[in-house]
Formats: C-alpha cells, structure tokens, sequence
C-alpha cells in the first residue's frame, strides 16, 4: 500500500506484519514488555476515541513530556489519525523554554512520563496559569493515567468510529502533523511544522539507504522528541523492525547487551563518552595487555574506508580483531550492522577506531526544519568519506550560496515556524531556498562537508572569523575535558571556559595527592590549573596562530540541560553560557589569565 500519510503506518501493520508479537518493547518493572502489531493498532484506535469523546478537535495540540517508551508512540498516532497536533518536548528542557513552549503551543492535553516530571510540570504549570490537563503514562498517585483514555474511548467506539474515518480520509500528506521545538541554543525555542509528507519523503530516502527488515532489532535511546530519532522510528514501524526503548541512557550498556540491537542512532557525545569509557579500561590494564590494546587502539585511528592503506595494514587489523576489538563489539551488543551519528560534528578518530573495531559508524548532517536527514554517508551503498556528512539525501536538493551557507530544497523542508511568520519568511530566500545557517562544500563534487556554523563563527577584533564548535571538539578529545565553549567576539584572542571531567579529574587529585574540599576549591588548585594549561598548550600546537586559546577558565559547574548549559540534544546554549558567565570572561578579557 502506499503510504502518504503518517498513520498509514497503522495499516501497513496490519498488511505486512499482522503477527508480528515485537513491533514495540519497552522494559516496565525491570523486565522486557512486548507489544504487537494488533496491540499497537488497538491502542492507538481507542486512544484515537477517547481523544475524541474528550471533545478534542482536529488542530488541537496535545503535548508529551517524556521518556522514549511503547506508550508515546500509541499516543502519536492516536493524535496523528484524529488530525491533532502532536507536540513533543524534551523532558530535560529547562523551566524558563518549558514554560516559552507552554505558552506558545498552548496544548489541551499533557502527556508526562513518571511522577518526577509530574511533580515539576504541575508546579510549572500552575504558576503558568496553563489551562492544560495532565495525563501521566506511568501511574502516579494524585495523577490521571493514559489507560483511563484509552479505556474511556474503548466504550467509546460506536459512536465514534465514523468520525475517525472521516477525519483520517479528510487529512492530506500536507497538512501539519507535528511542531518539534528547536533546542533554542542562541534564541528561544522555535516551532517547527512538519507535515505527514515532510516527514514520510525522509523515511523515502532512508529506505534507500537501510535495508532492515522484521526479524531486525532497533534500540531507541535518542530522545524520540527529537526530529532524528523519531522519523527512524517511523522507518523502524514501516519495516517492520522491532524497537526496544532503552531504559534511560545510564543503561545504555546494558540495554545494548540483552537486546543486541543491528541497529541505533545516536549523537556525537554519547559514543564520545562509549570512547572514552572503552579508553579509560585500557589504561587500567598493565604490562602486555595494555601495550597490546593501545597498540590495537592505534591501529584503528589510521582506519580508512575501502582498504586504503594497503594488505599489511588490514593484516595487522585482523590480529587486532582477534585480541581487542573483538571484545568492543561483544560490549555493543555484537550484531550492529550500522550506527548513524548527527546533531553535532563528529570527531573523525571516532568514525576511524570503530569502523577499525567491526562497529560501523557513519555521519549524518540535517536539522529540524528538514525532517531531519540532508545528507548522509551511505555505509551500505560504498559511497562514504571520513570527514564529510556524505552524499545528499535522496530527494534533497542542496546549493552553495555565494557566502558558502548551506541551502535547501525538498519535500523534506518545513512547512514554517509555528506563530512566527517573520522568523519563517526569514529562514527562506526569494526563490524559495531554506537558508540551513551552514557553511559548507562538496568534496570530488559528491561528499558535502560542513566548515562552519554561520551563527556560531565570531570574528576578532584582527577580523579573523573563528569556527568554535572544530577547536571545542579538539578539547572533548582529553579525558580532563567534559565541555568547553570557546568565545572572543571583538577581542584580541580567543579564550574558553572550560567544564571538567569531574570523575578523570578526581581521580588523577587521588594519585598525585591533591586535596581539595569542593568541585568549587578544586579548579582553583594551582595543581589542576597548570594540568589543565598543558592540556590547552597540546591542543594549540595543533591550531593557527589566531586560532589557539591565550586564556581559560575552569568552573566548577557539570553542564548538562537540566541546568540550562547544554539542549536536549547535548549541543551548547551559547547564549545562556554568555549570559551566566558574564563576570568570568570580563575578567579574563581584562588581563587575568586561566594560568
């Protein structure tokens, strides 16, 4: 059948996998629950019903706050076949965007995830003067629960089958299905529409990339409120793959070993982290084993595609195989057929020592507005280049300005933001184009390759344009290093803030005898200060002149979106950090050093 829009799925269950008994599973009370297709159908009907029966009307919008889970996707596509709007947001959205998006999309209904979120957002709320009610999935006490709809609408069904026929026959592939609010990491949040069809052309061109089928398995961990996990998902139901929905990211690696997933989508800083947690056992390791795992290690960060670097190379590669990587694959699971990395520029070394290990990865570029996927390494089709995004999406049309910013033409584009016609006629040129914010090129005219993010360059006062986002990815490469921002606008150089890896750095105080009382009196150390200067001192030998950091500063604070530092998605909110930090870079612009 063809499938035009996003409920369609539905059927398709029914046609291709009516048997199917794993299509969603999610662990309840430590164990695995499994839901099929017809359960899946069932649920989302009744659901569908309720909704209805509520007296809701197609172009509400019903928000979700919550957890990656079996239960969300009943819920989307019960407000996708009665022609709501669904209204995803990241649980770890800070209080000031949440209450931006409460009242910008003013849903009718919230769906939250466990008692935690209930508590904060009733609070929230409250003092919002939102008119929202609440549903929870997990049962929380004082709380209404999704089974009450769901059960509301299941005697609800004769009087409300014919409607939902109606609706679903009068929705088009056009018409807006979902607003997904960007991470807002230099502005407030922004809505983006997307219909059924922007989001059905990218599962198009997945298609043409993946070719999973029903006896595959998918583990979900990537928040689903994020455009990226969410339209694989949607690739996922439309194969029939079974998706397992991680219990959270701490449980990433155990999760990865009971569901041993072919495939996962992930961004840059959790397989960062998987890295450095890898590197952190070998260092623990002595004598010939550890001399044997850095050598292994080694091996792979000289790792190129299509066995460039001749026979001996891929034989050393085999013995590593054997004795190393072995290990890392059975760590993964050890049956990843692929692994699709975006949101954020990769560090080539990863893609290098994984593929090295057996454990494929690959880059992929897009964003909101484009549903997501641009352009993409096509690992099944031989066609990827370390150091680029890939080739364009099938379907995507994408031309360089004469600034060298990224445009965009496809089915895949947004229908606009939400509320924000000015911001929409903004985002697009004359002639239709959507203006991505990015700076890049073709490589050999196929691969594209991002330089720079427009928004994020910043230029000294020499006129020097500095690309942050390349020298802050060069740090995260030390283990003493969880993040750092690097900024200079108007000024003489180039300077950055720098966030500790707490755990590494409390550890290497316990070796070398350094004491301290807090996090706060730690990075005042001049011990940790004059380590953390020959950090920085390695990474400028590896930058331009203009480019290298003349002053840093520790805090004492992890960054992380609960506390507004970072978005949902783990990507910096330079314009909170300018704000928050404002008294430390004066200083460090008016002649004190970080040393």
């Amino acid at each position: 059948m063809e499938i035009t829009r996003l409920f369609d799925l539905l059927e398709n269950y029914s046609n291709e996998f009516p048997n199917k008994s794993d299509v969603l599973v999610s662990k309840e009370n430590g164990e695995w629950v499994k839901y099929s297709a017809k359960d899946y159908i069932s649920f989302a009907n009744n659901l569908s019903y309720g909704l209805l029966a509520l007296g809701l009307n197609p172009g509400d919008r019903i928000a979700t706050v919550s957890n990656n889970r079996s239960e969300w996707n009943f819920l989307d596509m019960a407000i996708c076949q009665t022609g709501m709007i669904h209204v995803p947001i990241y649980p770890t959205i800070s209080d000031s965007d949440f209450n931006y998006v409460l009242n910008h999309a003013d849903p009718k209904l919230l769906f939250l995830s466990d008692k935690q979120l209930f508590i904060k957002v009733k609070s929230l709320i409250e003092k919002n003067g939102s008119t929202a009610d609440i549903y929870t999935f997990n049962k929380v006490e004082g709380a209404k629960n999704w089974r009450e709809i769901n059960e509301y609408g299941l005697n609800q069904e004769d009087r409300f089958k014919d409607k939902l026929n109606e609706i679903k026959n009068s929705i088009k592939p056009e018409d807006m299905t979902t607003i997904i609010f960007t991470s807002g990491t230099t502005s407030n949040p922004k809505g983006v529409m997307l219909s059924h069809k922007n989001i059905l052309s990218n599962v198009a061109g997945i298609q043409k990339l993946f070719f999973f089928t029903e006896k595959d398995r998918a583990l979900s961990f990537l928040p689903i409120s994020h455009i990226f996990e969410r339209t694989i998902n949607y690739y996922y139901q439309l194969k029939g793959v079974s998706i397992y929905y991680a219990e959270n990211l701490g449980a990433i690696s155990n999760n990865l070993k009971e569901v041993k997933p072919h495939v996962f989508i992930a961004v840059p800083r959790v397989l960062e982290k998987v890295y450095d947690k890898i590197i952190g056992q070998g260092k623990d390791l002595k004598g010939i084993k550890k001399r044997l795992f850095f050598w292994a290690v080694n091996l792979g960060l000289r790792y190129d595609f299509y066995r460039k670097n001749g026979w001996f190379y891929h034989l050393k590669l085999k013995i590593a195989d054997i004795l190393i990587f072995s290990k890392w694959r059975e760590a993964v699971g050890g049956e990843i057929e692929i692994i699709v990395a975006g949101g954020a520029a990769m560090q080539s070394r990863l893609i290098r020592v994984f593929n090295a290990a057996g454990i494929p990865l690959v880059e992929g570029y897009g964003m909101s507005e484009t549903s997501p996927v641009i352009a993409a390494n096509d690992f099944f089709g031989n066609r990827v280049k370390i150091g680029t995004v890939g080739p364009l999406f099938p379907g995507v049309n994408v031309k360089i300005s004469g600034e060298g910013e990224i445009l965009v033409k496809s089915d895949c584009v947004m229908l606009g933001y939400y509320k924000e016609p000015e911001l929409t006629r903004e985002a697009f040129d004359a002639e239709g184009w959507l203006h991505t914010g990015d700076i890049g090129v073709f490589d050999d005219e196929v691969f594209l390759k991002i330089t720079d993010r427009k928004k994020e360059l910043f230029k000294l006062s020499c006129g020097k344009y500095i690309s942050p986002q390349s020298i802050e990815n060069k740090f995260k490469e030390s283990f003493f290093v969880e993040q750092a921002f690097v900024f200079g606008e108007n000024q003489k150089f180039a300077s950055a803030l720098i966030s500790p890896n707490f755990s590494f750095l409390h550890n290497w105080c316990t070796i070398h005898g350094v004491k301290y009382r807090d996090n706060e009196e730690l990075i005042k150390t001049p011990q940790v200060i004059q380590r953390y200067q020959k950090e920085v001192n390695i990474l400028n030998k590896q930058l331009g002149q203009t480019e290298q950091i003349k002053r840093f500063r520790l805090v004492h604070e992890e960054w992380t979106p609960q506390t507004g530092e970072l978005s949902p998605t783990l990507k910096l909110r330079r314009r909170y950090l300018i704000e928050k930090y404002n008294k430390t870079i004066e200083e460090i612009f008016n002649g004190k050093s970080g040393e």
